[in-house]
């Protein structure tokens, strides 16, 4: 097999590859978690990091304004260690965690209701199927005239 042959070869395996569906599906996952990432950073800096920033101002009396980015630890020789902004990064990522755990919870719990209601359906199904109908008066006829032939 040659070299058109092969790249030929490898371009249909990753065609099969990228689209098949849970790829897809996949795809469809990142961007929406993209876009729940935004809300959640939006909730955390926007309601969050203020009320924090709000208590440690009244603990600490730095001004309401600096939070926990005015927390820096600075060393002997001068050196700025910021460490305010790493706490932030913390309490983000928890809350993120939280609200991940929240609804695969929830998810979860929707999944196992609908899968127990469908093995009760199925449980209540008849394990025979159900009797032929009723042949019609039509069908009658059509089967007396077919014996009066065979007669």
């Amino acid at each position: 097999m040659g070299i058109k042959g092969k790249a030929t070869s490898l371009l249909d395996e990753f065609k099969e590859f990228a689209f098949k569906g849970n790829i897809v599906d996949m795809a469809i996952g990142v961007i929406i978690g993209g876009a729940f990432g935004k809300i959640v950073t939006s909730f955390v800096n926007d309601i969050v990091m203020p009320s924090v920033n709000a208590i440690i101002a009244m603990g600490g009396g730095k001004d309401a304004g600096e939070g926990l980015k005015g927390l820096v630890y600075t060393t002997e020789a001068g050196v700025a260690i910021p460490y305010g902004n790493f706490i932030g990064g913390i309490v983000d990522f928890l809350i993120v965690a939280i609200v991940v755990f929240l609804v695969m919870k929830k998810f979860m719990g929707f999944m196992q209701n609908m899968r127990k209601k469908q093995e009760e359906e199925a449980a209540a199904a008849p394990a025979t199927p159900p009797a032929p109908p009723e042949p019609t008066a039509e069908e009658k006829l059509l089967t007396e005239i077919r014996d009066l032939l065979k007669k």
